[in-house]
């Protein structure tokens, strides 16, 4: 009968927390805040459909472990090399910062010192899940804002790790019966474990994970069986769940399969880790909240309006324009999954109270709730706050699309998006003997297009400010083969802000615009298009003239069967 309660249960927290997803969906909400709201509905102070039993937190650890091992699993040692020094800096500029003036706060607020730490650290945590997948849907995770954010998270992500390993560290020494011998062990089994990891990636990794492969689903098998087994082994020998999973992950970061291994675990991830929010939104106390709001709503302020002026501070500081540091920044304006499993981890050992982690979490779903909206908005946002952010610009930049960079002359065609299409008809242009600059957000195709001999810099297009600097006058043709992308929140056409922004420089030529869509045809006319190129329609007309002008003579019959007659070429 138990056992049937504990499946009632399970069913109706999934059935709960699909309808309160499908609700966040609705406004727009990553699922992190929809899963806790629905913890929350469902714990004591809701509708009390569970209290968290032992069976939520089996799967909420499980969870904790495959999110660290897909975390370990992604620190290769040369995304460190490749981070770039504004990567670096923004990233322990940040993280110091805000941990620092968080310190300050929750003093401010009567915190005692453990718990000031332990708030000001889980502050400085963003999340790269929601991140990404914001970024993603926006088409701009190639933008250099974009890929800088991308630098610094993983730079939070190193932080995270060392945080975590510190945190085991005072664990084992703030047991009450913890004597040296206790720590010793610890630690000695702490470097047996770093040197089994290290022999693992040397010998067996990529033998093991390559056998595996053939496949697919014992590999995925695997990689669970990994990190729960490192959790187990590593939390038998005092050092914790989380930081075991990470280990393991660690071991398998330098197979060649640990991209598959990343993709069929994420929907596992996403599965356990409902789990682990409906067990911490379970345990929050509504009764008690109304103590706590004063200082969640100072903390999310701080984290909201500081984290991103902490970035825009440090990024004009080495060169970079108001516009690229307002973007970056925006996307530290949230604490993330890691500031909730890292109080959790405070809460085991003993070092904060169950109030300290209701604190984070509520800031977790203020901050996560609000810069959604920040993130999705950002250039509208940054189109009202652009008369206060002159204090972060720069006359000499160190971006790529730095005006002293511009390509001097003039030009007969400028082409925006350099991706195939883009590419292809720039050749083709310049076969016909016209001089073309190309134009795109993301730095790598700029650099292509430099590497194939074209005049290319980088830039956002829907910035009026950045068209205004192109050399326009000469052009007669301005063409966008930049793809139609619907963000779900906004949807925004970037086509149709181009040819905004073209007519807001005063261009004078004329526009042309590829659409793969027929459904697009009369909005674009509409909004300014002098002509609507159809990629997939054209190619097909001129693949339909080529057949017919090169229509070769008819072959002969085919032979009877057994026949042995001879069919000319």
């Amino acid at each position: 009968m138990t056992d049937l309660s504990i499946f009632y249960e399970v069913s109706l927290l999934l059935l709960l927390a699909t309808a309160v997803g499908a609700v966040g969906l609705l406004l727009r909400q990553p699922l992190i805040v929809s899963f806790i709201a629905a913890g929350i509905l469902a714990g004591p102070s809701g509708i009390g459909l569970s209290s968290g039993g032992e069976h939520v937190e089996l799967l909420s650890q499980m969870g904790i472990a495959v999110l660290l091992f897909l975390v370990g699993i992604k620190l290769d040692v040369q995304l460190v090399r490749s981070l770039g020094l504004v990567s670096l800096c923004t990233g322990l500029g940040q993280v110091f910062f805000t941990s620092a003036f968080g310190f300050l706060i929750a003093l401010a607020f009567g915190l005692d010192t453990i718990a000031s730490i332990y708030v000001a650290v889980a502050l400085t945590f963003s999340s790269t899940i929601i991140i990404v997948k914001l970024l993603s849907d926006k088409r701009e995770i190639d933008s250099l804002h974009g890929r800088i954010a991308l630098g610094f998270l993983i730079v939070q992500d190193l932080v995270v790790v060392l945080a975590m390993i510190v945190l085991s560290t005072i664990g084992i020494g703030s047991q009450q019966d913890a004597g040296a011998t206790d720590i010793l062990k610890v630690v000695g089994a702490g470097v047996v474990m770093v040197g089994a990891v290290g022999l693992f990636v040397r010998y067996l990794a990529n033998p093991v994970t390559w056998m595996l492969a053939r496949a697919p689903e014992l590999l995925i098998i695997f990689a669970v069986c990994q990190a729960t087994l490192f959790a187990a082994v590593a939390d038998f020998f005092g050092l914790g769940k989380e930081l075991g999973g990470l280990m393991a992950g660690v071991s398998l970061a330098s197979t060649p399969y640990r991209e598959a291994v990343v993709a069929r675990l994420s929907p596992l991830r996403d599965f356990l880790l409902l789990f682990f929010f409906i067990s911490l939104g379970s345990h929050l106390d509504l009764g008690n909240i109304g103590n706590d709001w004063p200082a969640a709503l100072v903390f999310s302020a701080f984290v909201l309006i500081g984290n991103p002026l902490i970035v825009m501070i440090i990024m004009g500081f080495m060169g970079y324009r108001k516009r690229t540091g307002f973007l970056a920044g925006l996307t530290v304006a949230q604490i993330s999954e890691f500031s909730l499993v890292f109080m959790a981890m405070g809460l085991s050992i003993g070092h904060v109270t169950p109030d300290s982690v209701g604190l984070v979490t509520i800031v977790g779903l203020i901050t996560i709730a609000a810069s959604t909206y920040m993130i999705t908005y950002s250039h509208r946002l940054y189109g009202v706050l652009e008369p206060l952010l002159y204090p972060f610009e720069r006359q000499v930049t160190s971006e790529p699309m730095d005006e002293s960079r511009f390509p001097q002359g003039g030009y007969d065609v400028l082409v925006f998006g350099l991706g195939r299409y883009g590419t292809a008809v720039a050749q083709r242009l310049k076969k016909q003997g016209m001089s073309v600059l190309g134009i795109d957000f993301n730095p790598e195709a700029v650099a292509h297009w430099r590497q194939l001999g074209f005049a290319a810099i980088y830039g956002d297009a829907s910035d009026p400010e950045f068209v205004g600097h192109l050399p326009l006058q000469s052009a007669t043709w301005a063409v966008s083969a930049i793809p139609y992308h619907d963000i779900g929140l906004t949807h925004m056409d970037p086509r149709i802000g181009i040819m905004g922004a073209l007519r807001d420089a005063r261009f004078k030529g004329n526009i042309a615009v590829a659409c793969h869509r027929q459904t697009d045809l009369d909005v674009l006319r509409k909004a300014g298009a002098d002509l609507v190129l159809l990629p997939f329609q054209d190619a097909a007309d001129q693949a339909a003239d080529l057949l017919m002008s090169t229509r070769r003579p008819p072959r002969f019959d085919l032979p009877e069967p057994g026949g042995q007659k001879d069919i000319p070429a």
